[in-house]
């Protein structure tokens, strides 16, 4: 694990909310002169710590502006079934998160989808038909806070 100081954090909380943003402006957003300021993201970037850059989309503006969690229970939890359902549900773009549960459910999945209509229709057409899916359970948020 690297070990981060308070410049370290003020660095990444400023680059999460703008990955784009120039050195020279980071720099004096975090109080530091621009040298050390790139050295630092370079070390971050080389430690692990920035993974990477990406652009955020708004679902709405792209026409998928329904976000529905689902559930989703497996046959089994081996490695054969678990690796079939990741390898499967990588290439669903719909499916802009997956994460491997501890508890209730094995699988919870962010989907994004045009409506309700679209989304019953990608849970039909791939979700339920995804070898080792038991049940699928999808929860609607109302609010995004």
């Amino acid at each position: 694990m690297t070990r981060l100081d308070e410049t370290d954090r003020r660095i990444l909380r400023a680059l999460q909310k703008d990955g784009r943003m120039q050195n020279i402006e980071l720099a004096a957003q975090v109080g530091l002169s621009p040298s050390p300021c790139l050295r630092r993201v370079k070390a971050l970037e080389e430690a692990g710590v920035i993974q990477r850059y990406a652009a955020v989309l708004n679902p709405a503006e792209i026409g998928m502006g329904m976000t529905v969690f689902a559930r989703v229970w497996l046959t089994g939890q081996d490695v054969e079934t678990v690796n079939h359902f990741t390898n499967t549900v990588s290439a669903l773009p719909q499916i802009v998160e997956c994460h491997l549960m501890a508890g209730n459910c094995d699988f919870l999945l962010r989907v994004v989808a045009r409506d309700l209509d679209d989304y019953r229709q990608f849970q039909i057409d791939h979700l339920t038909r995804i070898k080792g899916v038991q049940n699928v359970k999808s929860d609607i948020p109302m609010q995004k806070i």
